[in-house]
């Protein structure tokens, strides 16, 4: 195995998030995220006759809709193009001409694109979560301060995937109809299948059994680590019943997310080698 230039991977890594810098990409997204986080927070409890910033496990499970259908589909958009995108404007010969690896190269692209993402996720929640800290005490920074790691976490899963797809795929008419396909699959059409297993098993499926495929969806993983520590939501989820409070610990929770982000950046490091 050769030796991997870290400084190498620095200047790929800075040369894309200052790409993303210049084009207000980040700016753009961290106010998407704070106008939805806000109105979200502030009429989440509307349901129940009020409005107002009212309680943080109401928010958090209202946000916890908005992230599932919002950071997936913007890291796939952000990322699907990252390696096919030079290969089609002719430029990915004239970087591996360089004295840089094809490894040192896709790292650098992915830390560049994951700073950016994560910069915005973080600048869009942290400031709403300064004005529910503001507003509903201290006590909610913890939960918060969770919410928000766990979406950039999220991000980077499918981030991850983006440039597996951009890898994997031969042009960006292709890695970018393979990235919306990544997103109807874990967003919207699996848990319709999970629903469907249920239904079809009369609710008999082994409780070893269906916390396995939970796991098998960074989106499920996400929506899990924060709503499973609110009884109230939980139960309204219907989680307390599909899934075991053994298996509910954030550590290894977080784990099984960074284990999303690391297995499609391999099959992507493989394959492009």
């Amino acid at each position: 195995m050769s030796h991997i230039e870290f400084g190498q991977i620095g200047v790929i890594a800075g040369k894309e998030f200052r790409e993303r810098m210049r084009n207000r990409w980040v700016l753009a997204v961290a106010v998407v995220f704070t106008v939805f986080a806000l109105v979200i927070a502030y009429f989440g409890s509307a349901q129940q006759g009020a409005v107002g910033f009212r309680s943080i496990d109401v928010t958090i499970a209202s946000l916890v809709s908005l992230v599932i259908y919002l950071v997936p589909l913007i890291a796939l958009i952000l990322g699907y193009d990252a390696i096919v995108g030079e290969r089609e404007r002719g430029s990915l010969e004239l970087l591996l001409s360089l004295p840089i690896t094809r490894l040192e190269l896709l790292l650098g692209k992915f830390f560049g694109l994951a700073g950016a993402l994560g910069l915005a996720t973080i600048a869009g929640f942290g400031l709403a979560g300064l004005l529910l800290v503001y507003q509903l005490g201290g006590e909610v920074l913890t939960y918060f301060g969770g919410f928000i790691l766990s979406s950039v976490l999220l991000g980077l899963a499918f981030l991850s995937m983006a440039v597996m797809v951009s890898v994997l795929l031969p042009d960006r008419v292709r890695a970018s109809g393979a990235a919306i396909a990544l997103w109807f699959f874990f967003v919207l059409i699996y848990d319709l299948l999970l629903l469907g297993i249920l239904v079809v098993g009369e609710g008999q499926v082994g409780m070893d059994f269906f916390p396995v495929l939970l796991m098998l969806n960074p989106a499920d993983i996400f929506r899990i680590l924060n709503l499973f520590g609110f009884a109230e939501v939980r139960e309204l989820y219907g989680l307390a019943t599909v899934f075991p409070a053994s298996l509910a610990n954030p550590w290894w929770l977080g784990g099984a997310m960074v284990s999303w982000i690391i297995a499609p950046l391999a099959v992507a490091t493989w394959r492009f080698k």
